[in-house]
């Protein structure tokens, strides 16, 4: 890296030897101990934190392999900060294409997956690891099998231990009661986005449970839990991500194609209080 910039990567190609930590041919990523040798290649498009892991930094990837076994990797940051840790692999049937971790607990889940054209959203526990890399294979605690569209995101509740959680395909917003000890999971509402409209994704605020934010292609949407109406929108096009600041209110940040990051002020959403520049691919 340049400028005096540190960093520290992880890598989805690897070697693994018994007894013997293997990077090749990246040094940044460390195994721990298994007792068998693979060597793997994967791509990966979605990754995100294990927010109930109060004990470490730690993160969950998953590939997008079109003709090879999928995997989930569960990632820690190691307790002197410069390594990046595959704590356990996990098979998964199909490429995955967006996952998040439950809030209270950092062994469950959800992923948005693909299989030809078909798109399924399910939610999964990882299974005790014992110390050992190669795990059993994912429990599946409930599937998210209401959608006829494509399946974008899930959504988990913000914070602490709550039952609801919330899947965006391109049409519509379910919203989920999950019961985790029986392994199902009701639709309790839904609405439409509208035929003009393709949601791409979304994020709750933090600040207000009853409120979730959607993305389309020409603006970003502002939704009532308790109604399921549009409260508010911004229009704004070619919004790639997005994301409410846990620690301040009103503040909403988005990613986008063409034109870096955007900071928003929601009391004032003609235009962002914050202009960052993007990247150059």
């Amino acid at each position: 890296m340049q400028g005096g910039s540190t960093g520290i990567g992880y890598g989805l190609k690897y070697q693994v030897k018994p007894r013997k930590t293997s990077t090749r041919p990246y040094k940044i990523l460390q195994i721990r101990n298994p007792n068998s040798v693979s060597i793997s290649y994967f791509q990966a498009r979605c990754i995100a934190d294990v927010k109930a892991d109060t004990d470490h930094t730690s993160f969950i990837t998953g590939t997008l392999s079109l003709k090879e076994e999928n995997e989930v990797h569960l990632i820690r940051l190691s307790s002197g900060g410069t390594e990046l840790v595959c704590e356990g692999l996990f098979s998964h049937p199909n490429e995955i294409w967006d996952l998040a971790s439950c809030p209270f607990d950092q062994r469950i889940f959800s992923t948005v997956f693909s299989s030809g054209d078909s798109y399924g959203a399910a939610v999964w526990q990882m299974p005790e690891l014992y110390g050992q890399l190669n795990s059993p294979q994912l429990e599946r605690v409930a599937s998210l099998d209401a959608h006829s569209s494509k399946i974008k995101s899930i959504l988990w509740w913000p914070s602490g231990k709550h039952d609801k959680l919330i899947s965006i395909d391109e049409q519509n917003l379910f919203l989920w009661s999950l019961d985790s000890s029986r392994k199902t999971a009701q639709v309790k509402s839904q609405e439409s986005a509208g035929m003009l409209h393709y949601l791409s994704g979304g994020a709750w605020d933090p600040h207000d449970v009853n409120s979730v934010a959607s993305t389309c292609e020409s603006s970003i949407q502002f939704w009532d839990l308790r109604t399921m109406m549009k409260t508010n929108s911004i229009e704004h096009a070619h919004v790639r991500n997005i994301d409410f600041d846990s620690k301040k209110k009103y503040m909403l940040v988005t990613a986008e194609d063409e034109f870096g990051i955007h900071i928003w002020d929601l009391r004032m959403p003609k235009a962002p209080v914050l202009e960052l520049p993007g990247h150059a691919h």
